[in-house]
């Protein structure tokens, strides 16, 4: 990731009222950086990337895209945007090829130019011959999806992108944002799947009722020091001895006589080394996700609140 700022988000609010909007949201957009945010529907997420592209504007803050500013210099700042908006509406033009040629040549790009656009044409497996009012809502999202990525923009704003698509098509995507990020682009990408954001992004954003509460660096989770394992003893005593014994057990399911502890990788030969004396019915390493370390984080915030 590059130290060179491509957006910038000071301060910024759009208040719908009735806690809906966004409030006091604070972003900064490197190059070559991929950003995720999820949050749950009306989390503000569709209306941060719409303030972004100048569609809307904020009640107060600033936000800037290569220095220009979001809202005044909207048709300056969206020369350098790849978007795929929340909702999709084409203008009345014959094919979806005819769309694709008009919005690619309003935008300067010249028929050579679009190669790349036949080819993601054919990955996202288009039929570009249709009426574009009359698509179905899988074949707007991957015209809308070709419209984006084929301009090789500086910036990509997707917002939900995979919405619609079949789990061979949602795989697809995924590749082409990694693609898009292997030659430098910058993109904000929002989600309700955190499962796809864990794929793709550099940092993941958890947004909720219009307000960012964690930051998560996808590196850093991905190279946590520290596994999980749950064990399953097949000998009572043996499991209560051993989630007494151990202090950093962080689930018990004594029905079961399960035990999920946490342990440096470092430390993980002694564990083993333990075990092989004990009576068990399995161990296994627990996955820890993206969810997980949102979920934890939670908990450890509600926790400091009770305290205080």
């Amino acid at each position: 990731m590059n130290d060179e700022k491509v957006i910038t988000i000071e301060n910024v609010t759009k208040n719908y009222g009735q806690g809906r909007g966004n409030f006091d949201i604070n972003i900064d957009l490197h190059r070559g950086e991929t950003i995720g945010i999820v949050g749950e529907n009306g989390a503000g997420k569709t209306t941060l990337l719409r303030q972004i592209m100048g569609f809307l504007r904020s009640d107060s803050g600033n936000i800037e895209i290569y220095g220009r500013n979001a809202w005044n210099d909207a048709a300056d700042a969206k020369q350098f945007i790849g978007y795929i908006p929340g909702e999709i509406n084409f203008p009345d033009v014959p094919t979806g090829i005819d769309f694709l040629h008009q919005y690619g040549a309003s935008l300067g790009m010249k028929s050579e130019d679009f190669a790349y656009a036949d080819e993601i044409i054919k990955r996202m497996q288009l039929d570009i011959r249709a009426y574009p009012r009359r698509m179905s809502k899988g074949m707007k999202q991957k015209t809308s999806i070709v419209a984006a990525f084929m301009l090789k923009s500086p910036i990509l704003l997707l917002d939900e992108p995979s919405t619609g698509l079949d789990p061979l098509m949602r795989e697809e995507l995924l590749e082409l944002i990694l693609e898009q990020k292997k030659r430098g682009a910058s993109i904000i990408v929002t989600s309700n799947a955190i499962e796809e954001l864990e794929r793709v992004c550099d940092t993941v954003l958890l947004m909720s009722h219009g307000q960012i509460l964690d930051t998560a660096n996808m590196e850093e989770i991905k190279n946590r020091p520290y596994r999980d394992y749950k064990v399953e003893f097949l000998d009572e005593n043996e499991y209560e001895a051993f989630t007494k014994k151990h202090t950093n057990i962080i689930r018990i399911q004594p029905q079961y006589h399960q035990a999920t502890i946490r342990v440096h990788k470092d430390n993980i030969p002694a564990l083993l080394d333990e075990l092989s004396n004990k009576k068990f019915k399995f161990m296994t390493e627990v996955p820890y996700t993206l969810a997980t370390y949102f979920t934890e984080n939670r908990k450890a915030k509600e926790i400091n609140q009770h305290a205080e």
